[in-house]
């Protein structure tokens, strides 16, 4: 069984590029910002958590370059 308390590599990319200015990760987390306030200001986000999950998911998106729909 998986420890819900250890971050996934993406989690802590996320991390980093909100503690750092300076960190590699800011690219992908301004885009998938970006994209993700267009979603929820669009009003087609039916429910909060849909937001968070939207940005999570473009976030390792743009990190991996992987589609997350292939989980």
């Amino acid at each position: 069984m998986k420890n819900v308390n250890t971050p996934s590599p993406v989690g802590m990319k996320l991390m980093d590029a909100v503690a750092n200015p300076q960190s590699t990760s800011q690219e992908s987390f301004a885009k998938a910002l970006e994209i993700t306030k267009a979603y929820a200001s669009s009003g087609a986000a039916t429910h909060y958590s849909a937001v968070a999950r939207l940005f999570f998911d473009l976030f390792e998106m743009f990190e991996t370059g992987r589609d997350p729909r292939e989980k």
